[in-house]
């Protein structure tokens, strides 16, 4: 099947967010990312580990949790391009997890999070199982085989085939905004010919993996964390000065549909 553009549609909401509509509509399923807003400073700064003020930022993680009231409990955490993820069953509050790059649940009224200011956010669902999975992919993570750790995870715990999974490539930054070496290129299973400058779209290299494991609906973003950073946040784009986002993903608490 061909990779369809789904492009998150910013939501209503003292908290700045941009929802995937499509997917709430279809699956019953809370899916998007936070945006920079239009605050003072670094606006809806979701970062726990930047240097913004720690009473700051978590007065802004409750108000963003107070935005999904069918969501008794948050997964969040620091993400440090790896590949490990975990699987979160009863959850109540804050579940501050470390060293984590991917979260997967079957639990309704999970919200899984991670930060993310330029790597590629990937939804995962099983939809008949309600079950999902979000990764943070940066180039390590993609190079390592988060993906393929996430897919293969996700199937193991819903004993579903992998073609009827579903998977989103989300707000991140465009391949002629990141520039990189060789080596990175090459870890990621790509050609870097001639003297370079090469370019890397992730979004590009995790589709294709998601296509050779055998995923066949794929949609992908074209909202850019660089070009569109008067929306967003991007490390690259502001010389590692910016704030973070929030990619979430869950199914809400009781019966899903497709009204708030």
């Amino acid at each position: 099947m061909p990779v369809q553009v789904l492009r998150e549609l910013e939501a209503p909401g003292p908290v700045p967010r941009f929802d995937i509509p499509a997917w709430w509509e279809e699956f019953g399923v809370r899916a998007g990312v936070t945006g920079r807003g239009e605050g003072p400073g670094r606006g809806f700064d979701l970062g726990l580990w930047t240097d913004a003020p720690v009473g700051e930022v978590m007065g802004r993680w409750r108000q963003f949790r107070n935005g999904f009231e069918d969501f008794p409990g948050v997964v969040l955490g620091d993400q440090v391009h790896g590949v490990q993820l975990a699987r979160h069953r009863e959850v109540r509050g804050w579940s501050q997890v470390d060293a984590l790059d991917g979260h997967l649940t079957t639990q309704p009224g999970v919200l899984l999070t991670v930060t993310v200011a330029d790597c590629i956010p990937v939804y995962l669902l099983a939809p008949k199982q309600r079950a999902a999975a979000l990764l943070h992919c940066g180039w390590r993570g993609t190079s390592g085989g988060l993906l393929s750790r996430g897919i293969q995870t996700l199937r193991e715990v819903t004993n579903m085939a992998v073609d009827n999974m579903v998977m989103h490539c989300g707000v991140g930054i465009c391949g002629a905004c990141y520039e990189v070496g060789s080596e990175v290129m090459e870890s990621c299973g790509q050609a870097a010919p001639g003297p370079g400058p090469w370019h890397l779209d992730l979004r590009s290299v995790l589709i294709e993996a998601a296509q050779q494991a055998g995923i066949r609906r794929i949609s992908t973003s074209q909202w850019c964390s660089s070009h569109d950073r008067p929306r967003f946040y991007s490390h690259r784009g502001s010389g590692g000065r910016d704030g973070r986002m929030v990619a979430y993903l869950g199914y809400p608490l009781g019966p899903a549909t497709a009204s708030d």
